[in-house]
This record gives C-alpha cells, sequence and structure tokens, in this order.
C-alpha cells in the first residue's frame, strides 16, 4: 500500500502557495531593505529633546514613525512566512533573529517618545496642535499615551523597570521549561493492553477516544506527573502573580486586573460582568453534562469522558475547492463586497494551503500591509473548512482595516481580534445545519457547535475566574500554595459542571497545565470575543443588510477608537451582560434540538 508521502516545499504547485514575492521577489531584496531601514535610527535619536519644539517637529515625528512602521512590516512579515515554510532553514530562522534585533534596536531610539509627550503641558500641547493643524490625525495616539501619565514614572525610574523585564519573564520561561521540556508521562495503556505515548500533543486526541479504559489511563498518567510538581508548578504561578503585583502598585494601578485591561481601553467592569453572567446561565451547561452523560451510557460522567465524541459514524471529507465553495455559500449573508474579498484572497495568493516537509504547524492569518498571508495544513476535514473561513474572518479584518485606516490606528487590539473569525465559524455552522438532511449529521454538527460553547464561553470563563482569584488572593497577601489553588479550582470546577459530573480529585491540578495564566488576563477576551460573533451573526441573519453595513464598519475600525466603542458601532454592547446571556440561550436551545433529533 503506497503512503501519503508529505512534499518538499519545492515540490509545491505554486497554486497552492502564498505569494510571498509580493513583500519582496527575493532574499537579497529583503536583505538590501533591512540594511536601508537601518538608516531610520539616527533619524529618531535626532528628534530627541525637540518634540516640544513646534507642531512640525511633533508632526515629522509621527509621520517618520508611520513610515518606520510600514517599512517594518514587509521585513518582519517576510521573514517570519519565509521562516515558516520550512522550519529547518537556518538562513530564515537568522532572518528572523535580525528583524528581532532591528525591532529593539527601534524602541530603545525611541524610547524618549512617551518621557517627552508626558512632559508636555496641556496648554503647550494646545499651541502645538494650534502650530500644526496636520498634527489632529495623531491625536487619538497622542491621548492613549498622556492619559496614562499618573502610571508613568520618572525616566530613572522607568529605565530601572525596564531592566527588571527579564526578570519578570522569569516565572514564564520556567513554566515553559518545565511544561514543555521537562516533563515526561508513563504510557497509557488501552483495553487491549496495547501501550500509547502520552504527550501534551496527542493528550486531547487520547481523550476523544472511544476506549473508556485508555481514556482513563491517559488522564491517570498526565496528572499523576503534574501531582509529583504540584508544589513547583505552585511557586512559578505564585512568582508570576507577584511580579504582576508588583508592577501594578509601582505604576500606580489598583490592582493588577486593572493595570492588565488599561492598555486595551477595557473597563473591569467588563471582566467581571462576564463572570457573574456565565454563573446566571449554569442551567444550559447542566443540562448537557445530564445529556451528554445519557448519550455516553454510564453510570458517572468523569472528566476524562468529556471530549469524546457523542455522535460517531460521521465522517467528513472535502477538497479544498470544495472547502472554497462552503465558504463562500455560508458567508454570502455577509454581502458581494465581503464575497469579493474572498475570492481575491483565495486567487490571489494570501493562503498557503497544504502541509510539506519543516512547515510549520497550525494555522494563522498574518495581516500584512501588502495583503494578508493565511498558513493552513488542509487535510480536507470538516475542522479543516472550518479553519479556512476562521483564518480568512481575521484576513478580512485585516485587510479592511489596513485599507481604511492611517497607518497609525491600522492595527487592532487583541480585545477585538476573534469577533471576526468566529462570526464566520458561526454563520458557517448555520449554513451546514440549513442544507444537510441527514439527521446523524445534523446532530454531529450540532455537537461540534455545542463543544465551541462548552469549551470556549463555560471553560474560559472558569479559567478567567480562577486567574482573577489567585490575583486577588495574591494582593490580599494569602499564599497561593499547592494546596489553596488545587482546593480553588477543583471547586470551580465543580461549579461550573454541576451534580450530574464526577469532578474527579486529579482534576484539582488542571491549573498547573495551562499555559495561558501566564499571558496577564488574556483568556477572558476569548470569551467576549465569542459572545460578541454569536450575537452579530445572529443580527447579519435576521437584519441582512443594515447589519452588515455595521459590521463591516466594525471591520474596517482598527484601533480608531476603544474596542468597545467599535463593537457598539456593529450593534453589540459588551458592556452589558445581554450578548453572554443571548449566547447561553442559543447553546440551550441547541441542546433541546440535540435532544430531539436523538430521541
Amino acid at each position: 500500500m503506497e503512503t501519503n508521502k508529505i512534499p518538499a516545499r519545492a515540490d509545491v504547485p505554486e497554486k497552492d502557495k502564498w505569494a510571498i514575492q509580493d513583500l519582496f521577489a527575493t532574499d537579497d531584496d529583503w536583505r538590501a531593505a533591512l540594511a536601508k531601514a537601518k538608516e531610520f535610527i539616527p533619524r529618531i535619536t535626532a528628534f530627541r529633546g525637540r518634540l516640544a519644539e513646534s507642531g512640525a517637529a511633533l508632526l515629522s515625528f509621527f509621520r517618520l514613525d508611520d513610515e518606520i512602521s510600514l517599512a517594518f512590516d514587509a521585513l518582519v512579515h517576510y521573514a517570519q512566512r519565509r521562516s515558516d515554510e520550512d522550519t529547518r532553514v537556518a538562513a530564515y530562522q537568522e532572518m528572523v533573529s535580525q528583524v528581532t534585533r532591528f525591532a529593539v534596536e527601534i524602541q530603545s531610539a525611541a524610547a524618549f517618545e512617551t518621557p517627552e509627550l508626558l512632559a508636555i503641558s496641556d496648554e503647550d500641547m494646545n499651541r502645538l496642535y494650534a502650530e500644526a493643524p496636520e498634527l489632529e490625525l495623531y491625536r487619538l495616539n497622542i491621548d492613549r499615551i498622556r492619559r496614562r501619565r499618573e502610571h508613568v514614572l520618572s525616566d530613572k525610574e522607568e529605565a530601572i523597570l525596564a531592566a527588571a523585564g527579564e526578570m519578570a519573564a522569569s516565572p514564564d520561561d520556567i513554566y515553559s521549561m518545565l511544561n514543555d521540556a521537562d516533563l515526561k508521562f508513563p504510557d497509557a495503556v488501552d483495553k487491549d493492553g496495547n501501550k500509547h505515548p502520552v504527550t501534551h500533543g496527542t493528550f486531547i486526541p487520547l481523550m476523544q477516544s472511544y476506549d473508556r479504559v485508555l481514556r482513563k489511563s491517559a488522564f491517570d498518567s498526565l496528572y499523576s506527573v503534574y501531582g509529583q510538581f504540584r508544589n513547583t508548578s505552585a511557586a512559578t504561578l505564585s512568582a508570576q502573580l507577584k511580579q504582576l503585583l508588583f508592577f501594578a502598585n509601582v505604576r500606580k494601578y489598583p490592582s493588577t486586573l486593572d493595570a492588565a485591561l488599561d492598555g486595551n481601553e477595557v473597563p473591569t467592569e467588563i471582566y467581571r460582568n462576564l463572570i457573574d453572567a456565565v454563573h446566571r446561565s449554569f442551567a444550559p451547561m447542566y443540562r448537557y453534562v445530564a445529556l451528554r452523560k445519557k448519550l455516553l451510557g454510564v453510570d458517572e460522567l468523569h472528566m476524562y469522558d468529556l471530549y469524546v465524541p457523542v455522535v460517531d459514524g460521521v465522517e467528513m471529507k472535502f477538497t479544498f475547492e470544495e472547502a472554497k465553495e462552503i465558504a463562500l455559500k455560508a458567508l454570502a449573508p455577509l454581502g458581494e463586497d465581503y464575497l469579493n474579498l474572498l475570492r481575491e484572497g483565495f486567487t490571489n495568493g494570501w493562503i498557503d494551503v497544504y502541509e510539506n516537509e519543516g512547515k510549520r504547524s497550525g494555522a494563522y492569518s498574518a495581516g500584512a500591509r501588502v495583503h494578508p498571508y493565511v498558513l493552513l495544513n488542509f487535510k480536507g476535514t470538516l475542522d479543516d473548512v472550518f479553519t479556512l473561513v476562521h483564518e480568512m474572518g481575521h484576513s478580512i479584518h485585516s485587510y479592511l482595516s489596513n485599507k481604511t485606516q492611517p497607518t497609525a490606528y491600522q492595527d487592532y487590539v487583541i480585545f477585538v481580534a476573534e469577533v471576526a473569525s468566529t462570526c464566520n465559524e458561526a454563520l458557517l455552522m448555520e449554513y451546514l445545519l440549513s442544507v444537510t438532511t441527514d439527521k446523524k449529521e445534523r446532530a454531529y454538527l450540532i455537537n461540534h457547535f455545542l463543544e465551541q460553547f462548552r469549551g470556549t464561553l463555560y471553560r474560559q470563563t472558569m479559567f478567567a475566574e480562577f486567574e482573577l482569584t489567585a490575583n486577588e488572593m495574591t494582593q490580599r497577601g494569602e499564599g497561593t500554595t499547592a494546596e489553596a489553588l488545587c482546593a480553588m479550582y477543583k471547586k470551580l470546577n465543580e461549579q461550573y459542571f454541576g451534580p450530574e459530573m464526577n469532578v474527579d480529585e486529579e482534576i484539582s491540578l488542571e491549573w498547573a497545565r495551562i499555559p495561558h495564566f501566564y499571558y496577564d488576563y488574556y483568556v477572558y477576551q476569548y470569551v467576549t470575543g465569542y459572545a460578541a460573533a454569536i450575537a452579530l451573526s445572529r443580527r447579519i441573519l435576521r437584519e441582512g443588510e443594515p447589519a452588515v453595513k455595521d459590521y463591516l464598519g466594525f471591520l474596517s475600525g482598527g484601533c480608531s477608537a476603544d474596542p468597545i466603542t467599535l463593537l457598539r458601532g456593529a450593534g453589540v454592547d459588551m458592556a452589558s451582560p445581554k450578548p453572554v446571556e443571548d449566547a447561553t440561550k442559543l447553546f440551550d436551545e441547541m441542546i433541546s434540538e440535540m435532544e430531539k433529533i436523538l430521541n
């Protein structure tokens, strides 16, 4: 039997590769552009001490900043995309290192910007605007820096904090070494006595096995090792929490939550309201747990039963051409202008489609100014079709923001980053459900949707609550010992999964394997983005053209306003609990349909 061989990069047809030449024709052209970009350093330093000199000087500085941003964008995208095409090529790894070093040089050269802008009085700032009316374009950027005045220290103090930055990154570095390099897990054993290696990469596939003996064995294997290192894991996370508190205190924030959310202009009430809204919506989750228990036919539902499919025997396979056709049909509610951008991406070198030897795994969209670049490793599964529409959602968000906004406001913040991608996924699901006639296939699709709700809306909120509670314990001076963290984490699982779930003792250690707890209040944005996307997709399907117009306005917004304002413009108020409550109502409706089909 012939084995499907993974091709070398050189053997992949050009039509299935992204158009890297749209950035630079050759590697030598890139090197020449990097050498020329070095000339930016003296041009930046020439402005040191001069930002308050005149409106013309300040305007020239910001225009130079735009020029650097555009040049750096092409340099970094070319190096990183080349490296990802074949991660084994040392020359491309070196190009990434070179452009990274250049970024540090630029940042160091421009370190005077924030202190000088903060030193300008309001009266003098108004004078500078009057002297150079074109400076108004940059007012929002300037205001964003100056509004944080009370949190910025003197030059000498800022230099000390910057020097402490590497030390502050140590908890994350230690966690990564422990988790990714040092921890080794015993093999899992299936019902026939066969051994299966347990790694971070194999754990979830093992949890999806229909062999319950294998699932429990893999579960026990993983957490037996985390149990051995529970005190080291707790000390590492405790160090992370303490360094966050140190920087929040030094910068005069009332809490680490305030410090983390301030950068994205997100009020802390949104974080707390999210947790409260999900707490009020536990009932649908409890229903889902009970349904899963019933469908699996088990007396007790354990934590290792959460990932196994409850609808088996459905295999949906697609060619890439079929996936593109499905994407165009599913996203048709977004209008012809949106579909034309999709076609542009499909036909003009935005996408690197298939796996090749050495290619980076996974998928992403990189929003280069020339056009987005989408990395796929397409295998033809249903998940691959969802990945295609997901990444094209990111891409069109980037494309419209880049084409619509001035250079200074093209990059959107993380808070809204997952909205466009997840909205596309929701529209794809609605389309697939509308065209399927097979009951089993419909049940399979609904379960796919339900698992997204469970894994995103509930699980990530539970993570967010754990992170907030652990930070608050640190602020109160309470010890975040392994015992305290495990007790708190187990209690959260009992709350979120409800009475039908047997919350195994081992799951109390799960916090020790979640890297996101070192990302400084990151995970809540998965939930807010998901809830916003569900709300937007429902509005688009319900209202049509007016909703689409508002949505395209949001996609074109970049960071031209704070993220809450941008989303309000699209018709979703994330300062209200309504999007989360509406999403959990949809979850409840889908559970009812699942029950109806399977009964």
